[in-house]
């Protein structure tokens, strides 16, 4: 997935007067230039031009023949096979006609000759095989875009109650997945979600985030007990994962109860945020080791009830928003980039998080990186806001599109009990 995004809304960075002053063709005019030096070898053309310049100023021709080759080798980098044969012709028919205005002699003219079409054939096909290169890694892109798709499946603008948004960053840029996970879906429970991360990279990771989310999905529609859902994740691991491997996650429901209802497996707290912007960390009253260690552990997770209100959100992320660095090793402050940023909208919220994560970071995360928000709205905005269409489903990846509510859940009373912990026995 792309690392670099624009900021929405009200968030969106303004640029001084003096830029936009410059004319709103400058960006079209930039773009014009950058296609015509893609498609024509224009550079290297000015190079071999300025060789040629060079010689008939200095006096010396034979002196500057050699640098000549520096044209066809230039456009293997910036051009096609086309723009290299071109510019590798040009410099031969320059070098030999400025061989014969100076007088070099007829072996020593064919020996630069001779290297300037073999720098020409080297570069073309230089050419070839990164054009070859390239096609295979766009297969192995797209094949990557699938993969991601089918196990990370978007997250629409509405689930049941609440708003919802998801930024996702892979480390490995080309690779496009990693062994962070999220999932955010409506049951007859209600609406279920986790996000987890798991330990190590590459390929054993994206199968072991596959394996987790493929029992959650299942567990979350056929058990009502949350816990009973986390248990069934922590079966399944205990039978396919090594002794050194394991998953840290946060499992969440909000039951027709009306409360908010997470099961913390070692990972990084929640962060709950008030109607009024206030941000605390929902720590776990017991704590629980992470997934796939329990059988070491000996410890069983707890369930933590928690009030959720009209106009409270819940943010969930992974160690690599948490734990990014910027160069002089400070942490990104996630709460604080939080209250910053917060917003009505769940998506703004998280474009401009992940904007400010971004330039934390110096523009490039170093691990995989996930943030899931979601709002419950205010009663006054859901009256105003148009519904959804009848046939509304799951959004693509900006999540732009509504979902269908499919289960009513009833408003929570007025005054809430602080938070309750229940222990699976």
């Amino acid at each position: 997935m792309s690392h670099a995004r624009d900021l929405g809304g009200d968030h969106r960075p303004v640029r001084p007067s003096a830029d936009r002053a410059a004319g709103a063709g400058g960006p079209a005019r930039r773009r014009a230039l950058a296609h015509l030096a893609a498609g024509r070898p224009v550079l290297p053309a000015l190079v071999v031009a300025a060789v040629l310049v060079a010689a008939l100023a200095g006096g010396s021709g034979p002196v500057w023949l050699p640098l000549l080759a520096a044209g066809p080798a230039l456009a293997a980098v910036t051009n096609g096979l086309r723009g290299v044969v071109g510019v590798g012709l040009l410099a031969v028919v320059l070098a030999a006609l400025l061989g014969l205005r100076s007088g070099v002699a007829g072996p020593e003219l064919t020996g630069v000759l001779a290297a300037l079409v073999a720098v020409t054939l080297a570069s073309g096909l230089a050419v070839v095989l990164r054009g070859r290169r390239e096609r295979v890694l766009a297969a192995v892109r797209s094949v990557a875009e699938t993969a991601q798709h089918a196990l990370l499946k978007p997250v629409p603008a509405a689930v049941g109650p609440f708003q919802a948004a998801v930024r996702y960053s892979a480390a490995a840029a080309e690779a496009r997945i990693g062994g962070d996970l999220y999932a955010l879906i409506p049951t007859p429970h209600g609406v279920r979600l986790i996000v987890g991360d798991v330990r190590g990279k590459g390929l054993p990771a994206v199968g072991t985030a596959a394996l987790v989310l493929g029992v959650f999905r299942e567990a979350a529609h056929d058990e009502p007990d949350l816990l009973a859902v986390v248990e069934r994740i922590e079966r399944s691991l205990a039978r396919n994962l090594g002794h050194d491997d394991f998953v840290t996650a946060i499992v969440a429901g909000y039951p027709p109860g009306g409360h908010m209802e997470i099961v913390n497996c070692g990972h990084t707290p929640p962060l709950l945020v008030g109607a009024s912007g206030a941000v605390t960390s929902v720590e776990p009253d017991l704590p629980a080791p992470p997934l796939g260690l329990r059988a070491l552990a000996g410890q069983n997770p707890g369930l933590q009830e928690l009030p959720f209100a009209e106009g409270d959100q819940l943010l969930l992320c992974t160690d690599g928003v948490t734990e990014a660095r910027d160069h002089a090793r400070a942490f990104y402050p996630l709460a604080e980039g939080l209250e910053r940023h917060v917003t009505p909208e769940p998506a703004r919220t998280l474009d401009a998080l992940h904007a400010e994560l971004l330039d934390h970071v110096g523009g490039r995360l170093h691990d995989d990186a996930a943030l899931l928000l979601i709002r419950k709205p205010v009663r006054s905005e859901m009256d105003t806001a148009p519904g959804p269409a009848a046939g509304s489903g799951s959004a693509a990846g900006s999540g732009k599109h509504m979902a269908r509510e499919t289960h009513a859940v009833p408003e929570p009373p007025a005054e809430e009990p602080a938070a309750r912990v229940r222990c699976r026995s």
